[in-house]
């Protein structure tokens, strides 16, 4: 999804959580059909704002149901070592972008159930507390029944348990890239002991329920119901494109095979020491090299972070003598230019590269060894090369394409 379409709204554990310009549409879509279903069921004029106040308040919870569901993943991926890009809320749901994939099936699976297992919980809260409060006329309203008698804050309860335990059901189907196609290449993927071949049986599992789903809704468009027709075809389209979109990389990963981000990386980067003075790094690196942002290392060439011109430039002239780089780079602020995305270990696998968020926004990385001291510098120039041998080396007829050309690091 094109950054240019995001608006984001906060930041958690320094990840940016924003919301896709179709997240609108479906909002107000949303609260348009809620206004109806709730003046109907509670009998309000159509001068009464009830019925809207509430629809607004299922809608968010609704937004708010799917962020928490996202969220699940990014906690556990977190806990996991694996870094999270992004949290995005579109007119299909959420999206939180890993930085790389997982390295074993258990923590595939593990990322894979903890969403649907928030909505588990948020579905289970909702449906038992309105029943709780209004008891059987509670489960009336969960089959919009519009002659039961319920409070309407109990509707709401009603309305969101119902929408969650519809996303449980939606997720867990066995079509990759959901949640319950991951779990499926997890199972597979602890089978065959291969996760590209897991993810080969996943993905076109995926397409099959992709297909099933245009299918089904082009029989919905037959039937009458265009709105219901054309969602499904849509949502059908989707799994599609990504279930082959997959295919299409791990057949890539397959053919990068063992080669590691040492292989391609620059060996001999240039680095700034933590104690050069700003003045220093803008005259001796900057000014010389002309390049946006530079690896900085301690004393035991340990990498400490990036350090960029903007930073760097941001500093006031009269203490740029005696400010040093680290002293710029520990004011940044959480998440911004600064933290573990900004670096990757030198004997990562080179397709753990290929999700990387941080690698596009910077147009390389700095690689690590075991120990934490700077190794080389990764560029999307190197990888991109890597990406087009990799390329040249498959046989005709493959669905592989090649990629565009990548940004050069300056």
């Amino acid at each position: 999804m094109a950054r240019r379409n995001r608006f984001t709204l906060l930041t958690f554990r320094g990840i940016p959580i924003g919301v896709d310009w179709s997240w609108f549409l479906v909002l107000f879509l949303v609260i348009y059909f809620l206004s109806g279903y709730y003046r109907d069921l509670l009998g309000d004029d159509q001068a009464s704002t009830q019925p809207y106040l509430l629809a607004v308040a299922s809608a968010f919870g609704f937004f708010g149901s799917i962020l928490l569901h996202e969220l699940g993943h990014a906690v556990v991926a977190l806990r996991n070592k694996i870094p999270i890009g992004q949290i995005t809320l579109w007119m299909f749901g959420g999206i939180a972008v890993l930085q790389r994939d997982p390295r074993s099936a258990g923590v595939e699976f593990r990322i894979a159930a903890a969403g649907p297992l928030v909505t588990l919980l948020i579905a289970a809260a909702t449906l038992g507390l309105g029943s709780a409060i209004a008891g059987d006329s509670f489960w009336d309203v969960t089959y919009f029944d519009e002659n039961a008698s319920v409070a309407p804050a109990v509707a709401v309860l009603a309305w969101l348990g119902n929408i969650n335990a519809i996303i449980l059901m939606f997720n867990l189907l066995p079509a990759f890239p959901l949640d319950g196609g991951r779990i499926v290449r997890a199972a597979a993927w602890k089978f065959t002991g291969d996760r590209e071949k897991a993810t080969v049986f996943a993905a076109r599992l995926g397409q099959v329920f992709a297909v099933l789903f245009m299918v089904a809704g082009f029989g919905m468009l037959l039937a009458g119901a265009a709105v219901s027709g054309i969602w499904f075809g849509l949502i059908g389209w989707l799994l599609f494109s990504s279930a082959r979109a997959t295919v299409v990389r791990s057949e890539l990963n397959r053919r990068l095979g063992d080669l590691r981000v040492a292989d391609v990386m620059d060996s001999e980067p240039v680095a700034i020491p933590s104690d050069t003075s700003v003045e220093q790094a803008l005259d001796e690196y900057f000014l010389r090299y002309r390049w946006p942002w530079f690896p900085v290392v301690d004393a035991g060439r340990r990498f400490v972070g990036l350090i960029n011109r903007g930073a760097a430039d941001a500093v006031p002239e009269p203490v740029r003598p005696s400010r040093t780089v680290e002293q710029v780079i520990d004011d940044e602020p959480a998440g911004h230019d600064s933290g573990e995305e900004q670096f990757v270990r030198s004997d990562e696998p080179l397709e753990s590269l290929l999700a990387n968020v941080e690698l596009r926004r910077l147009g390389g990385l700095a690689a690590v060894d075991g120990d934490g001291r700077l190794a080389g510098i990764i560029t999307l120039d190197q990888v991109g090369r890597a990406l087009r041998g990799a390329i040249g080396r498959t046989p005709p007829g493959s669905s592989i394409e090649a990629p565009e050309d990548p940004p050069p690091r300056s």
